[in-house]
């Protein structure tokens, strides 16, 4: 096992290094730059040409990379171009705000999909199947951002329910019930969007396991299909389940970018955003640094548990 995540964490670093060098080089070759984005008409080219250079951009790309890695590799992401402001304490400021929405939403996504999940494989065919499948057919069918909007229209808008935009109140900061208020519209457009691929994972992996031979034997000996499915199916379900509690990992940092956004939440949805608009690569690059750090570390946390529970599956030496 040691040598496996050993093994594995050695070619993280080509591949991290690829994957910024490749976002790096697309962020280049916009016909703007930051610059653009913040000097006014006004402002002369040599003007421009001073910001440039104060900023690294007349340097030759490979130049401009190499700087930034050297960085990073320091622990150092730098400051945005555009804000000045340190990326790192932006970051510190906003994950912990991104995780406190999508971590709760993804959960209960995931505890709803796996029962509805679960009652549609055991009873394929039937209505209740056909109806669960389509809920999360048309799931996957809604756009994100057009349901964020519908729900902002009915329940913040129309019926003035709840707040529509940001995490707190003026003056309310620290108050759990304002928070709640806050809370309610952009978790419930998570769990929407969440769901329905989970749904489908559940019913798909339930169907896969009701088609194996041991179920036909319990069956025989009696067993009724709550018995087989709580019992035995259940449980076999779980081990890829579990799995993808792994896998999920870089969500709970860049899933709700859009959601964030459109309700001011104050995570790295809108500061990724912002940053992209400007092409501000250097916020763009850490965003996207760590969300390809977490997708590796979630791939290598899923194979592991994957043979932590179960104890049949074991990893090989020429895995």
């Amino acid at each position: 096992m040691a040598v496996y995540i050993l093994r594995r964490l050695l070619q993280v670093v080509p591949m991290l290094l690829l994957v910024t060098f490749v976002v790096f080089a697309l962020l280049h070759a916009a016909p703007y730059d930051v610059v653009d984005t913040i000097t006014t008409p006004q402002m002369s080219e040599e003007t421009k040409a001073a910001m440039r250079e104060r900023y690294g951009l007349d340097q030759p790309i490979v130049v401009q990379y190499g700087l930034w890695l050297a960085n990073v590799l320091q622990g150092d992401f730098g400051y945005s171009l555009a804000s000045r402001h340190s990326i790192a304490e932006e970051l510190a400021a906003r994950i912990p705000n991104t995780i406190m929405l999508v971590a709760p939403a993804y959960l209960a996504a995931l505890l709803l999909a796996v029962v509805l999940g679960l009652i549609a494989g055991s009873r394929r065919g039937t209505v209740v199947d056909k109806a669960i499948d389509g809920l999360a057919g048309i799931g996957i069918a809604t756009p994100s951002f057009w349901f964020a909007l519908l729900v902002i229209y009915v329940f913040g808008y129309q019926l003035r329910w709840f707040p529509i935009i940001g995490m707190h109140s003026v003056g309310k900061q620290g108050d759990p019930v304002d928070f709640l208020m806050h809370f309610v519209m952009p978790f419930v457009v998570l769990v929407v969007a969440f769901f329905p691929e989970l749904a489908r994972y559940v019913r798909s992996a339930t169907i896969s396991q009701f088609s194996q031979d041991y179920v036909l034997v319990q069956r025989g000996f009696g067993a009724s299909r709550r018995q087989v499915l709580t019992r035995h199916v259940g449980r076999n379900v779980m081990l890829p389940i579990i799995t993808q509690l792994g896998l999920a990992l870089p969500i709970l940092v860049t899933g709700a970018i859009v959601t964030e956004s459109i309700f001011g939440w104050p995570g790295i949805g809108p500061y990724f955003l912002t940053a992209t608009r400007s092409l501000d690569y250097p916020v763009v690059l850490a965003v996207l640094l760590l969300s390809a750090v977490l997708v590796i570390v979630g791939n290598l946390i899923a194979d592991v548990l994957y043979v932590v529970v179960d104890p049949r599956i074991r990893i090989g030496a020429g895995s």
